[in-house]
């Protein structure tokens, strides 16, 4: 499974088991804005593999946010992978919750390292 990091406007990382190199996408907010240019980023990694979105760095999600959670999700399920979020802070965490998506999106394990495939 890989995994991805969000920091402010565009930096996350991904980690796989296979040869790696090193890439960003840095998001505070998943809001209005950040929401595309995240699918668009992601939606392929996602078709292609397993993956685990960190979202230590990320302070607020909205709507747009929520929505590119769920494509994501259903773009990962309908290729056959998994699609989780991981080290979300306390208050996106309980926005996820309120909406129902804790149960299927928040993965518990802890991401130490981060690298992403090409």
């Amino acid at each position: 499974m890989s995994t991805a990091i969000c920091d402010q406007f565009f930096t996350g990382s991904f980690a796989t088991a296979k040869p790696v190199t090193h890439t960003e996408i840095v998001i505070t907010d998943l809001v209005r804005g950040n929401d595309r240019r995240l699918l668009d980023r992601l939606t392929p990694l996602v078709r292609r593999q397993s993956l685990s979105l960190d979202l230590s760095s990320v302070q607020r999600i909205d709507a747009a946010g929520i929505a590119v959670l769920i494509s994501l999700y259903r773009a990962a399920h309908l290729a056959g992978h998994s699609f989780t979020v991981s080290n979300s802070s306390p208050r996106v965490e309980k926005t996820l919750s309120l909406v129902g998506l804790d149960r299927i999106l928040i993965s518990h394990n802890t991401v130490t390292s981060s690298y992403c495939e090409t």
